[in-house]
């Protein structure tokens, strides 16, 4: 067999490709760090949130990022890349920065919202983008060098935002907005649009929706099954108890069935007339399966860097920065100051009966410390006695007791992805992509299951980090290709559309991750105190979605891949 010549990738990929380093720049300098400021006490300068709030933002806001670009993909191809680039960075640049500006739980709330609506205007286009630029001969080089730029915005964004956030939280905030105002400069001068205008202007918008009905379902299957992850969303945010939920989802499906039944199956009748119906059926459950794949993978961002903070001793690899002052100045850098402040409000709290020695634990482990709590105990109590003894300890526990910045650990995900990409992805190009996908899922679940043997490890900090090498290797394997396949089908009229969709699954699963860490990290790992079951249980769903995988590729992949085989003459000729 002829080897085929790979096509060379034109200009507006590599400019597409500058614009999404910026953009996850800004995002990641943001939301890796957005757990521990989220949680941090406001003394501290956070916002002091319960693990509640903090899983209920991270999980509906992020849904509809996810989510809206649906409609977003479908809208820039019908009015092109270049305005929704425009109105994207418009919309996000301003909202980044006033989320350092607010402090109460529904500013916030109104700042990320508007974050994620210009997020979900800017990803089907980059996207799209990626998959109008690329053919068979280069689409898997294609997207694994956009797969390499998003991990180097990922990278570069926690450290910028690890080291500003050492002057003020509000600098994490205003850099943020600072590189998506960077980007209008390739999307004014640089970016040629890659869809063809004349074709798509005479589209009206009425068929670009009357698409999204065709491919996802319809409103009545939209409402079914969103208000369903609503209601699953709300008893993780503990709004509702698991009797009162249960009572909610009989009263919701059973009201569903009895709408059905006075419905018709005509199409052209009103929607609220129709019965529930599901369009492309291979393709739902595809994003329905992958959306666990996103449920753990978005866990390395919400959960993982609490849970360095919270129970992992880093001391080892403290001991090994100590050979380079300047590095372990920055990369585990304690503010001596503060941490004698807090050492005495702490002392006087737990004196007063106001807390116990645990609850002071967690509140000094936000000062990058991890000090035993017997050890603490006792230097609290010396502390009530003789207030001066809090210089000594805090010089004392600074030095000895001193932690890795968890943003700085979960940095190695993004640098090994950076680093290997390009090379796992010419590894793997040869292979199907939804065995692939399988594989990877795998070792992303594997990756994370290691990361609960690090609690209570001498060698904690090496192991965490061996959890997150692992975890990113099957990172790189399985979510290029999960976009790869989607490309790989969906009719060149509708790239952005199709890329839209595919975002679908990671709403679901960020809808799904949010309340799942916040109910796992209160009830298991601080509750019962088990935060290694926290994270087998959380690689369990990972293994889930594999055999779900397995499954899909046996029963319903090829029916996917005949339908689209049997529609494109017609889609080319409604174009």
């Amino acid at each position: 067999m002829t080897k085929v010549a790979r096509t060379p990738l034109p200009k507006t990929f590599f400019v597409a490709n500058t614009m999404e380093i910026f953009e996850r720049l800004a995002w990641y300098g943001f939301f890796t760090l957005s757990s521990l400021y989220m949680t941090s006490p406001i003394l501290q300068g956070g916002l002091g949130f319960s693990e509640q709030e903090r899983g209920l933002l991270q999980g509906m806001i992020p849904f509809f990022l996810y989510l809206v670009p649906v409609l977003t993909g479908a809208l820039a191809d019908r009015y092109g890349y270049r305005k929704m680039f425009l109105l994207a960075y418009a919309i996000m640049s301003p909202c980044y920065f006033l989320l350092g500006q607010v402090d109460s739980f529904a500013g916030f709330f109104i700042a990320f919202m508007g974050v994620a609506l210009g997020a979900a205007c800017f990803k089907p286009v980059v996207t799209g983008t990626v998959a109008r630029t690329t053919d068979e001969t280069n689409r898997g080089l294609g997207f694994g060098i956009f797969y390499m730029m998003v991990n180097i915005g990922g990278f570069l964004g926690p450290f910028i935002a690890g080291y500003v956030r050492a002057i003020s939280w509000d600098w994490v905030f205003i850099m943020s907005s600072f590189w998506i105002a960077v980007n209008f400069i390739p999307a004014l001068l640089f970016y040629q649009e890659p869809t063809d205008q004349a074709k798509q202007k005479g589209k009206p918008l009425k068929a670009v929706l009357s698409d999204i009905q065709e491919v996802l379902g319809n409103l009545r299957f939209a409402i079914l099954f969103f208000g369903s992850l609503v209601i699953l969303m709300a008893y993780g945010a503990k709004w509702l108890t698991g009797n009162e939920t249960l009572l909610i989802y009989l009263g919701w499906f059973v009201g569903h069935y009895l709408w059905d039944l006075s419905a018709n199956t005509q199409k052209n009748r009103p929607w609220y007339r129709q019965k529930i119906t599901v369009g492309n059926k291979p393709f739902v459950i595809y994003l329905l399966i992958l959306s666990g794949f996103w449920m753990v993978y978005q866990q390395i961002f919400i959960t993982l860097p609490i849970y360095i903070r919270d129970f992992v001793d880093t001391s080892d690899l403290v001991a090994i920065l100590a050979q380079y002052p300047q590095l372990l100045k920055f990369f585990a850098h304690v503010e001596l100051n503060a941490l004698q402040t807090e050492l005495l409000r702490l002392s006087q709290a737990v004196s007063n009966g106001e807390i116990n020695v645990k609850h002071a634990y967690f509140e000094l482990v936000h000062l990058k410390v991890m000090v035993p709590i017997n050890e603490l105990a006792q230097g609290l109590t010396s502390i009530s006695i003789d207030p001066a003894k809090a210089s000594e300890l805090a010089q004392s526990w600074g030095n000895q007791h001193r932690q890795v910045n968890p943003e700085y650990l979960i940095g190695l995900n993004f640098l090994s992805i950076v680093l290997l990409q390009i090379i796992v992805s010419r590894f793997i190009e040869r292979f199907q992509a939804l065995p692939v996908l399988v594989g990877g899922t795998v070792i992303l679940a594997l990756g994370t299951a290691l990361g609960g043997i690090a609690h209570g490890m001498i060698m904690g900090g090496i192991m965490v980090l061996t959890s997150i090498l692992v975890f990113s290797i099957g990172e790189m394997v399985a979510s290029p290709k999960s976009q790869e396949y989607v490309a790989s089908f969906a009719p060149q009229d509708k790239k952005a559309m199709f890329m839209g969709y595919y975002f679908v699954s990671s709403a679901i699963g960020f809808l799904l991750a949010g309340p799942l860490s916040g109910y796992l990290y209160s009830e298991v790992a601080k509750q019962a105190g088990r935060p290694d079951l926290m994270w087998f249980i959380i690689g369990g769903f990972g293994l889930l979605t594999a055999i779900g995988l397995v499954l899909f590729n046996k029963f319903s992949a090829s029916k996917l891949v005949e339908q689209q085989i049997t529609q494109s003459p017609v889609e080319e000729a409604r174009v």
